[in-house]
């Protein structure tokens, strides 16, 4: 109860309704890799009264299977579904290129979500549920014109990006895009000529993002070269030794917020030694080692305050999480492979750690960094929250001392390190126009 009050309270306050927002304004929102909205405006539509038929057609074909599709689909924000698929494809991927696409995906669906909004408000077209009382909907209705379809625009993108970094799931994607396109229609949520033109509108923009960032990855090839000495990584196939050289989104670079030398880990090692193993240590190393980057609580806040009703915010908060990730990774994989910190396994031999040792660099810690990332950014979102995000920053990183992999002090330069990333990647943010959009909300209340 006293959390349902606190959410309603925070509404009141920052103008984050509990319903479905229209946000007319964001169609001037600054975007990322394309000039602007209005620069992807579509060409006004074809009468929708020619598609009237072909809605109410197919909403009387309508099948126990389709409403599944429907309910499936309508789950969350437009991007919800293709932003779950990435994250679960880039983490679980050994290509350098995971991170990027994620990156990719999140941001040009924002993109396109914001050219999606120029349109519609462009041309104020009714949704078929408003345009004929034969049509039913079946999902929540949305406050917003019907042309484009934004789902469909966030599908375009999804089908094009995933295609072309993952060439063996085009046909799965593709097939994926035309249910989304099709459960719109059935849901009478669009007409077919707006799910055409969204995804049109995703395809255009996912392939001039996709032509933007070509030279993101580094092209240069390792040299093999390992420092050797005391205090130095050991192994033999280090993962993604030059990811530090990488383009960055926000940061000048990825040497930008560059922390010092790692210590001698003297003091780290006697502490991680003398550390008496729990079952609640034991829980935390294994949930954050399969739960790397705090997606579960931003989705989880993205629904509690009702934000998947709101695409072009949802889009907003999915894409500069990614940016974070995407410049904490490289920010992290610069100090690794500057200093090339020892693991605790290799600086004591006789230790054994509770977690498989990865294959790079300790120092600083990766979960600390993106940890420290989504501590800060979630709070920027959510500051009702920060409690919550700053505790999962700590706790991921408590997690790899936990599962014995890191030492402290790698956790605590990594949350570091996080923190004055997201700080970079919230004072772009800033200046976006929808901060600007949300003050102009809480005025008319």
């Amino acid at each position: 109860m006293k959390k349902t009050i606190a959410i309603l309270l925070l509404s009141l306050v920052t103008g984050l309704s509990l319903r479905a927002q229209v946000e007319p304004g964001a169609g001037n929102w600054k975007t990322w890799f394309i000039p602007s909205g209005k620069a992807y405006r579509l060409p006004p539509p074809t009468a929708y009264k020619e598609e009237l038929a072909q809605v109410i057609a197919r909403q009387q074909a309508l099948t126990a299977a389709d409403r599944q599709q429907i309910q499936y689909w309508n789950a969350g924000a437009p991007g919800y579904r293709w932003h779950s698929l990435i994250s679960d494809l880039w983490m679980s991927s050994a290509s350098d290129q995971g991170v990027l696409t994620n990156m990719l995906l999140n941001v040009a669906i924002y993109d396109a979500t914001i050219a999606a909004w120029d349109t519609k408000y462009a041309y104020n077209q009714p949704r078929p549920f408003a345009a004929d009382k034969r049509i039913k909907a079946f999902v929540p209705k949305p406050e917003s014109p019907s042309y484009p379809c934004e789902h469909s625009a966030a599908a375009g993108v999804a089908a094009t990006l995933i295609a072309h970094f993952y060439p063996h799931m085009a046909d799965s994607v593709n097939r994926m895009a035309q249910q989304v396109m099709d459960t719109r229609i059935a849901a009478g949520a669009a007409f077919p000529r707006d799910t055409r033109a969204g995804f049109e509108l995703g395809r255009r923009i996912a392939e001039k993002e996709i032509e933007r960032t070509r030279d993101f990855i580094s092209k240069r090839t390792w040299d093999g070269q390992i420092p050797q000495g005391p205090g130095y990584w050991k192994g033999k196939r280090p993962m993604f030794p030059l990811a530090g050289l990488n383009k960055t989104v926000v940061l000048s670079s990825g040497s930008q917020f560059r922390p010092g030398p790692p210590p001698d880990f003297a003091k780290d090692m006697a502490e991680l030694k003398a550390f008496k193993q729990t079952f609640l240590s034991k829980a935390n190393a294994f949930h954050y080692a399969s739960n790397f980057s705090g997606d579960e609580l931003l989705n989880k806040k993205i629904f509690e305050y009702n934000l998947h009703l709101n695409p072009p915010r949802a889009a907003r908060i999915y894409a500069l999480a990614a940016i974070g990730y995407y410049d904490g990774f490289v920010a992290c994989w610069d100090a690794k492979y500057a200093y090339w910190g020892i693991r605790p396994d290799q600086y004591d031999t006789t230790y054994h750690s509770l977690l498989p040792t990865p294959p790079f660099p300790g120092y600083p810690s990766g979960h600390a960094a993106i940890g420290g990332v989504m501590g800060e950014l979630g709070s920027y979102f959510f500051p009702a929250d920060r409690t919550q995000f700053q505790e999962m920053a700590r706790d991921g990183a408590e997690s790899r001392f936990h599962g014995g992999i890191h030492f402290r002090t790698d956790n605590e330069v990594g949350l570091e390190l996080g923190r004055k990333v997201a700080q970079a990647v919230i004072q772009r943010a800033l200046a976006d126009g929808a901060d600007e959009d949300l003050t102009l909300a809480r005025r008319k209340k």
